[in-house]
């Protein structure tokens, strides 16, 4: 995905609009900066810190991220295709609005990852801990949660296509028909039952 010889650069370098390919980035910060439109091909980035770093409308292609830090991660609508983040430490992760393609997520912690009307496809989202996980109005295409632990999960309006939530933890779920198209297993379903009972105005007796 990304070349082993990179060029070294700094974040205090990058103005808002940046193109740049083929860099890495180690440490140091660039907290509350305007970086808005920036491309970045074929990078690296290893423990920096995007505290209201302005990312707005960024694109990231063929780039990995080696423990990100951010309280809060200002990325709506950016685009990510061909990208690997390993173990983030996010607060709240605002990418609203956003594309998501070939993209793995292992490990970390997030706080909230907020993904509220983004297209999701090729998405593996794997050893994570997610406090709130939003994905209300999302389109979502082929993405697997495997062995992650999710507070709350919403999916409210979302579309669903070949969604696996097997093995994963769920504690609190919203907008239960969201999940049509997803798959879940036995243990799951138990978990559910309450809240597809309400949906469907079951009334379980006995």
């Amino acid at each position: 995905m990304v070349p082993d010889r990179l060029t070294v650069a700094a974040l205090d370098e990058l103005v808002a609009g940046d193109s740049r390919e083929r860099e890495h980035y180690e440490g140091g910060a660039a907290d509350g900066e305007a970086l808005t439109g920036c491309s970045f091909l074929e990078c690296r980035f290893t423990g920096v810190t995007l505290t209201d770093a302005e990312l707005r409308g960024s694109r990231f292609v063929e780039t990995v991220f080696e423990a990100p830090f951010a309280h809060t991660l200002k990325a709506a609508r950016t685009t990510w295709r061909d990208v690997r983040v390993v173990n983030p430490r996010w607060g709240s992760a605002e990418l609203f609005d956003s594309e998501l393609d070939s993209v793995h997520l292992t490990g970390g912690k997030i706080d909230y990852l907020n993904l509220r009307g983004s297209r999701l496809s090729n998405v593996v989202l794997e050893g994570c801990t997610i406090t709130d996980l939003d994905l209300a109005d999302a389109r979502v295409t082929r993405v697997a949660f495997v062995d992650c632990r999710i507070g709350t999960l919403d999916v409210t309006r979302a579309s669903c296509c070949s969604v696996d939530l097997r093995s994963s933890e769920f504690s609190r779920l919203h907008g239960i028909e969201g999940l049509a198209g997803a798959t879940i297993d036995d243990l799951q379903l138990s978990l559910f039952a309450p809240l597809f009972a309400e949906h469907l105005g079951l009334r379980v007796e006995g």
